[in-house]
């Protein structure tokens, strides 16, 4: 499973060197299931921002098709971080290449381009904060000492060859450069609609109740202004004693169903 992807856990092919090394950061952060959260919380930040959530909502399948979204996005994190390089740029310049036509106006008339390094900026730095926060979390082993700064560094790198114009370099970096973007976040009918989905998308019966669970620790987890403007208020102490617990439970019980990350593997025989 890499990133979040159901399919069995298994490294990308390759040839030659990789593109981050199995002792770098984002190995450590992308190899562990907590990106399951990570993922969800980053998809309801980014409902905050009216340009980015225009390109969701009308060029992309979620609502159709939301399962092969999650893998593909899971798919370009499993080969940028654990593949090769050659296999890393090409699905870079797939993803650019996909951009360059997500092109429109927002409701208000406001025009928008995935190619616009801010709107870029925005979606690395939410998932950026959201993986490593629930990494620091909800992983399976305490991340090492400095490691948080080295993977913002690290998934930096991505952005940037994604289009992101000076990503941030260390966690401190990271909270400035969302903390900027407070003044553009604002909520809609769009926005809701999308909450909406995310919180009950069409799963089958035995999948809803783990995946409420992950929704409620990835909604525990948004910031509390975050949580007022989606209408995702978290009852107090229900986050340590309750969601928590729950997660961490969850979490842990499907790593034992599939087996350790071969990414760990890996990493242990570098």
């Amino acid at each position: 499973m890499l990133a979040g992807d159901p399919e069995p856990r298994t490294l990308p092919p390759f040839e030659g060197d990789r593109r981050f090394p199995p002792t770098s950061a984002v190995w450590a952060v992308h190899s562990d299931l907590s990106m399951l959260v990570g993922g969800l919380r980053a998809l309801l930040l980014q409902t905050l921002h009216p340009p980015t959530l225009a390109g969701v909502t009308q060029h992309s399948t979620y609502q159709t098709d939301p399962l092969g979204r999650l893998q593909r996005t899971g798919a370009f994190l499993g080969t940028t971080t654990f593949g090769s390089r050659a296999d890393a740029n090409q699905a870079v310049a797939m993803v650019r290449t996909v951009h360059e036509h997500v092109v429109g106006t927002t409701r208000d008339g406001t025009p928008y381009a995935a190619t616009d390094p801010h709107l870029l900026a925005w979606v690395h730095c939410t998932e950026a904060d959201s993986f490593l926060r629930a990494r620091m979390r909800y992983g399976s082993e305490p991340l090492p000492s400095g490691m948080a700064d080295r993977y913002v560094a690290e998934i930096g790198e991505i952005g940037a060859e994604l289009g992101v114009i000076e990503p941030p370099q260390n966690r401190q970096d990271l909270r400035e450069r969302l903390q900027s973007y407070r003044s553009e976040l604002a909520v809609s009918a769009d926005t809701h609609e999308t909450v909406r989905f995310l919180a009950f998308p069409p799963l089958s019966f035995v999948a809803r109740a783990p995946y409420g669970v992950v929704f409620a620790a990835a909604t525990s987890m948004l910031p509390g202004f975050a949580q007022r403007q989606l209408r995702l208020p978290v009852v107090p102490l229900a986050e340590p004693l309750a969601i928590r617990p729950a997660a961490t439970l969850l979490l842990r019980t499907i790593g034992w169903a599939l087996g350790e990350h071969p990414a760990r593997l890996a990493a242990r025989q570098a």
